[in-house]
C-alpha cells in the first residue's frame, strides 16, 4: 500500500462495514441473509444455498485471483443486487448487533475539524444511514456513496473516479480507508490516491496519531462540506 504525506490530504473516504466497526456477528447475519436470498431465488434450502454460495465464491476467487464481494457471488449465481440489497432492507437489524465506540466516534469527531469526511460503501444507503446514526457518526459524515448510487458494487474504477468528481478533490488529496485491499483500496490506489488497510480497531484507533499528530495541531480547520454531497 502507498505511504502518505498527510500535509496533502484534505478529505478522507472511509468504508463503511468492517472498517468503522467490526462486528463478527453480524457480518455472520448478512452472509445469513444472502443465503436465504439466493435460497429464494434457486428453490433450495438455505443450508445448500450457503454452501452453493461458498464454492461459488471460491471458484471466483480462482478465476479472478482476487476477493470477491457477496455482491458478486450472488450475481454469478443469477440474483440481482438491487433485489438482494431490497431484502436485505427487509431482514438486517443491525441495531441488535452493532454499538456506539466512543473511541471511534472522538476519533472521527477530530478527523472532521480537519478534513472532510465521506463513506464508500457497498452497503445500500438506507441500511448505511441507519448504522451510521446507531453508531453515533451523524453530522460528522459529509456525503454517502452507497451501492445504488450506479447498482456496481465495489472494485469499480468509475464510481472511484465519480466519488473524486463529487467531494471536488485530486487523488493525492483523498485518503482511502478499508478493511480488504482487493475491493476497497486497489482501485483508489492504482488512481493515484492514498490508501489505508484498517482491519480491526486498533488499527482504525491508530489513525488519530497518523493524521492528527501534535505538529498538525494548528492545521487549518476543513471547510463546510460542499452541499452537493451533504447528507
Amino acid at each position: 500500500m502507498s505511504e502518505f504525506t498527510t500535509a496533502e490530504i484534505r478529505g478522507i473516504v472511509f468504508d463503511l462495514d468492517g472498517t468503522l466497526y467490526v462486528c463478527d456477528r453480524f457480518a455472520a447475519e448478512i452472509q445469513d441473509a444472502a443465503a436465504a436470498y439466493i435460497a429464494g431465488v434457486k428453490g433450495i434450502s438455505q443450508a445448500e444455498a450457503g454452501l452453493l454460495m461458498a464454492a461459488t465464491r471460491l471458484r471466483l476467487v480462482e478465476e479472478s485471483g482476487t476477493v470477491q464481494t457477496l455482491s458478486a457471488v450472488c450475481m454469478a449465481l443469477g440474483g440481482s443486487v438491487q433485489e438482494l440489497h431490497r431484502f436485505f432492507e427487509r431482514t438486517l437489524r443491525p441495531e441488535e448487533y452493532l454499538f456506539r465506540d466512543e473511541r471511534v466516534v472522538r476519533l472521527l469527531e477530530g478527523l472532521a475539524e480537519r478534513f472532510l469526511l465521506y463513506i464508500y460503501t457497498n452497503n445500500n444507503r438506507p441500511l448505511t444511514t441507519r448504522i451510521i446514526n446507531y453508531l453515533g457518526l451523524d453530522g460528522l459524515i459529509c456525503g454517502i456513496f452507497t451501492i445504488e448510487d450506479a447498482w456496481r458494487g465495489k472494485p469499480d474504477e468509475g464510481m472511484v473516479n465519480r466519488v473524486l468528481e463529487v467531494i471536488g478533490l485530486a487523488p493525492n488529496e483523498t485518503l482511502f480507508i478499508g478493511d480488504r485491499y482487493d475491493v476497497d483500496l486497489r482501485v483508489p490506489e492504482q488512481l493515484g490516491c492514498p490508501v489505508y488497510l484498517s482491519q480491526n480497531l486498533e488499527q482504525l484507533l491508530r489513525l488519530g496519531g497518523l493524521l492528527i499528530p501534535p505538529s498538525l495541531a494548528d492545521k487549518p480547520a476543513a471547510p463546510a462540506c460542499p452541499p452537493a454531497v451533504q447528507s
